[in-house]
């Protein structure tokens, strides 16, 4: 994201707006920020991961724990959208108070494609696919 104002431009990405909270002492805010940005989304590929590779394979590993892993991507995906409907009012606002300008950076297009990526990836896997492995062995 980049700021301009009457004293000067500044860029800043998630990571720097997680240092500036730390630093300034609103160390929960950062810490909920740092979260919400960046473990959830890295987290929630790395599930979807762990159940494509696990489904393809064919694994009986712990199904019901990989359905309720699904359960949980299903229900984050819908609040994945968060950071990028902030960045939107953010610009929005700023915009109608004329004494400064935010533009979204490059990174705010790539972090809402991965966030609807990961959200039609969430939408098109079938849980019930880790259940046949289950079925084949023992029908």
């Amino acid at each position: 994201m980049q700021t301009t104002t009457l004293f000067g431009s500044q860029e800043d990405t998630i990571l720097s707006g997680v240092a500036y909270l730390w630093t300034s002492g609103s160390w929960p805010l950062a810490i909920v920020v740092f979260v919400a940005s960046i473990t959830v989304p890295l987290l929630k590929i790395i599930a979807l991961t762990v159940l494509v590779v696990s489904t393809q394979r064919r694994t009986a590993w712990r199904p019901l724990e990989r359905t309720r892993l699904y359960r949980v991507i299903e229900i984050i995906g819908r609040w994945s959208m968060l950071d990028i409907y902030v960045v939107t009012v953010l610009v929005a606002l700023v915009h109608l108070q004329g004494l400064a300008t935010i533009q979204a950076g490059p990174g705010a297009v790539a972090f809402g494609a991965v966030v609807v990526l990961t959200m039609l990836a969430s939408l098109s896997f079938d849980p019930r696919l880790i259940w046949d492995s289950i079925d084949e062995r023992h029908g």
